[in-house]
């Protein structure tokens, strides 16, 4: 283990979108389990400090890898096909129609029913894209268009935050 392996080397996995979450759980338990920094309180400050780099670092890789939009995203990039979130919001005209319905709907959804409902519409088409993305990744070998639903993904995302948020100040 070197401190620069790539997440899915850190944890032994294949890099693959495909995972088994009960799998990552445990490899970063048993990860945990050998670095933490409480094992190596007698070996001293330099022992410790090494020891709570690598548990920083298995916790960050833990949270890339059990989670189903960042692991696409850093597969993504580890395929060199950068998302460019900040310079490229290119969406297809089609998701951009999606979008707006959704607003719209957001925005007229007079209670909290109707606010669920929407939420089941986008979580489906989230389930979607992300097997999309998935056979994008481990089967057609195709980063960069895997690289375009990652970024629709990231909309749904912060979209179904703002569904939470409607929901809560529904009192749901």
């Amino acid at each position: 283990m070197k401190l620069d392996d790539d997440d899915f080397s850190l944890f032994g996995l294949p890099q693959r979108q495909a995972q088994d979450r009960a799998e990552i759980e445990s490899r970063w338990k048993a990860l945990q389990a050998q670095v933490h920094p409480d094992k190596f309180a007698a070996q001293g400050a330099a022992a410790q400090r090494l020891a709570m780099q690598w548990a920083l670092r298995v916790n960050e890789a833990h949270q890339r890898l059990r989670d189903p939009l960042k692991r696409a995203a850093y597969l993504c990039e580890l395929r060199g096909a950068a998302l460019q979130v900040e310079s490229n919001t290119r969406m297809p005209a089609s998701f951009l129609m999606e979008q707006m319905a959704w607003r719209e709907a957001l925005d007229e959804a007079a209670d909290a029913a109707a606010v669920q409902a929407l939420d089941d519409e986008v979580a489906a088409r989230e389930r979607e894209l992300l097997d999309q993305t998935q056979r994008l990744l481990d089967e057609a070998g195709d980063a960069p268009a895997a690289a375009e639903q990652v970024r629709a993904l990231m909309f749904i995302a912060r979209f179904r935050a703002d569904i939470d948020r409607r929901l809560e100040a529904l009192g749901q």
